[in-house]
């Protein structure tokens, strides 16, 4: 039993909020083509990120009102030398039952034991492509091998999660899914093709390489794969098995009707501001609650006020991005 079992965590349109995403920095040290094709700039006059103490008090704010899943994002969280402190901090908050990373995995096989002592429970990593030319055509970075090494050591280990995250790119991985199928046949782990979708400034890129995730999503259904049923917690993926295939596959498809119906996240920047929607259009500054223990209430009601101002879902079809430049910038 939980021992705050009324989560407050919910909007106007009874939506409730159990996962948290929190940036802990912006920086990256790949250059994605559909993200940072030339790389991170840190921009002038930029404050600095949340520390460790600012990141107890925020989490242990959440999960007083019911969030139970923290996922840790960039840019690239492993930048931070504090990683395995944060990880902690939030594994130890009274009422987080997973605590999750995304990352491009370059140092995983360093410090994947490093992570998981701390209390990491859940890892993503960002894979684009099984090719390695095209891979580093993708991201600006070779050592696919060594990446996939790595995730197979991950397979290994006591996680109780790992998924493989893959943007979907018309003319450079679209064609991938053979690769995809071949490496989920004997491998208990999930591959989730993102939709590419549109940011402040890859309007030219999305034009060129957007491809309709339904598109694949129909020609699996077609090749014997089923629809799997969400879990209360889960992030916003469709999860499809195959009876022939060890591993699953999700797809996260944003321009789908009634994508945000099941909207079960928030997200906070490496800032501070709350970000209700990753494509808003404004954020919420909570840093100035998050200097002392006494601010406690006062942040709490803040959250419990600014998910009443919720939308109902994203503008993405009418080409509004909001306040997202790029996913480096919130993580996703």
């Amino acid at each position: 039993m939980h021992p705050y079992p009324s989560p407050q965590l919910e909007d106007s349109f009874g939506r409730r909020f159990p996962y948290l995403r929190l940036s802990i920095l912006d920086a990256c040290n790949f250059r994605c083509s559909y993200c940072l094709p030339n790389g991170y700039r840190a921009k002038d006059g930029r404050g600095k990120y949340l520390d460790v103490q600012e990141i107890q008090r925020l989490v242990s704010a959440f999960a007083r009102l019911g969030m139970r899943k923290l996922r840790i994002t960039g840019g690239e969280p492993s930048l931070r030398r504090d990683l395995p402190e944060l990880i902690s901090v939030a594994a130890e908050a009274t009422g987080v039952e997973n605590v999750g990373l995304t990352t491009n995995g370059a140092t995983l096989h360093r410090h994947l034991n490093r992570w998981i002592d701390a209390g990491l429970t859940a890892l993503n990593v960002s894979v684009d492509a099984l090719c390695p030319e095209r891979f580093e055509r993708i991201t600006g970075h070779a050592g696919l091998e060594m990446l996939l090494d790595a995730i197979d050591q991950a397979l290994d280990s006591p996680l109780r999660s790992v998924k493989i995250n893959a943007v979907l790119l018309r003319d450079l991985n679209d064609d991938q899914l053979p690769k995809w199928l071949e490496y989920l046949r004997d491998r208990n782990v999930t591959v989730r093709f993102i939709e590419l979708m549109q940011t402040g400034d890859n309007l030219e890129y999305f034009q060129r390489h957007h491809y309709r995730a339904q598109v694949l999503e129909s020609h699996l259904v077609k090749e014997g794969w089923q629809l799997l049923d969400r879990a209360t917690d889960a992030g916003p993926a469709r999860e499809y098995q195959h009876r022939d295939f060890r591993g699953r596959i999700g797809i996260i498809a944003p321009y789908s009707a009634n994508f945000c119906a099941g909207c079960n996240r928030l997200r906070v920047t490496a800032n501070g501001d709350l970000r209700l929607c990753l494509f808003g259009e404004t954020g919420v500054p909570l840093r100035p609650l998050l200097q002392s223990d006494d601010q406690f209430s006062a942040l709490q009601a803040t959250l419990i006020r600014q998910l009443g101002l919720k939308r109902a879902g994203h503008s993405l079809h009418a080409g509004e991005t909001g306040l997202i430049q790029h996913f480096a910038s919130i993580g996703g």
